[in-house]
């Protein structure tokens, strides 16, 4: 396990208006990341497509593609290499015939594909209709031990959900990367609430990252401000601007996860024992 600095991205991103050119900007993002000396770099929910979920129509099948045979993943292992970087990168996934999912890749810093995550819990309202297009994921809560540490991923709606953030914990998750697409409205003020309270709770790295800018599918306006969050629920740095497109590149300092655990025995003190009830119903 790394106990050190990790330098850190994410980015927040707007919708170019086609995948080819949403891939060059992220790539070249990418590569002013790795200039500045990051070593782990996470990207927006379905990164290289518009938030289509806020229609139900058959043509948006048309954005899946497999991973990690497909040519998004394929080109973001080839910029995993250029740059020495982690790279996680979120995609519509499509299995086989009838099976599509909201999936991030983790690619290591050679170029390997760690393997992927699938997003658990799927909602279904006015502006998210995303069980019309996705399963629930059924790889479990999978970490991924990369050049730069232990990392988890968990995707936009599932952070509502304390149970897939405690299952990253205990199998040693050091940073989780959230990539979402959250717009202004009923939720928004839980943006900067639920995930330094998972922070906190798990005691570890959260990467909260947020689409920007209002797309050319539905009215919602995606409002970025995405931002690093510490074990002790504190921001790092600054939280990015809420209307444009930021690069935005920490250190993280591993280390502090060990010391926090030491001074909050939460790990310690929990009582599976007790918990059974939970999940009987």
């Amino acid at each position: 396990m790394t106990d050190g600095i990790v330098r850190a991205a994410i980015l927040q991103a707007k919708w170019t208006g086609d995948t080819a050119s949403m891939i060059e900007v992220h790539e070249s993002y990418a590569r002013a990341a790795a200039e500045q000396g990051a070593q782990v770099m996470g990207f927006q929910e379905v990164f290289n497509a518009p938030y289509f979920c806020q229609v139900q129509e058959s043509e948006h099948y048309r954005w899946a593609e497999p991973v990690p045979s497909g040519p998004t993943i394929v080109r973001m292992q080839a910029l995993a290499r250029e740059t020495g970087m982690v790279l996680v990168v979120p995609v519509f996934e499509i299995e086989d015939a009838g099976h599509y999912y909201n999936t991030a890749a983790v690619i290591d810093a050679d170029g390997t594909v760690l393997g992927k995550y699938r997003k658990h819990h799927i909602p279904q309202v006015k502006g998210f209709w995303e069980k019309f297009y996705f399963r629930p994921g059924n790889l479990g809560w999978p970490i991924f031990d990369t050049a730069v540490g232990r990392i988890g991923v968990y995707i936009c709606y599932d952070r509502h959900f304390p149970e897939g953030w405690r299952a990253l914990g205990l199998a040693g998750a050091q940073i989780v990367f959230n990539p979402s697409a959250t717009s202004r409205g009923l939720s928004s003020y839980l943006w900067k609430l639920e995930q330094p309270a998972a922070a906190v709770a798990n005691e570890y790295f959260v990467a909260a990252i947020n689409r920007v800018g209002v797309e050319e599918y539905g009215d919602n306006d995606f409002y970025g401000t995405s931002y690093f969050v510490d074990p002790r629920g504190q921001f790092v740095g600054d939280v990015a601007s809420g209307d444009d497109e930021e690069l935005v590149v920490r250190d993280l300092d591993l280390g502090m996860i060990d010391e926090v655990r030491q001074q909050w025995a939460f790990y310690r003190d929990r009582r599976p024992d007790a918990y059974g009830p939970l999940v009987e119903s």
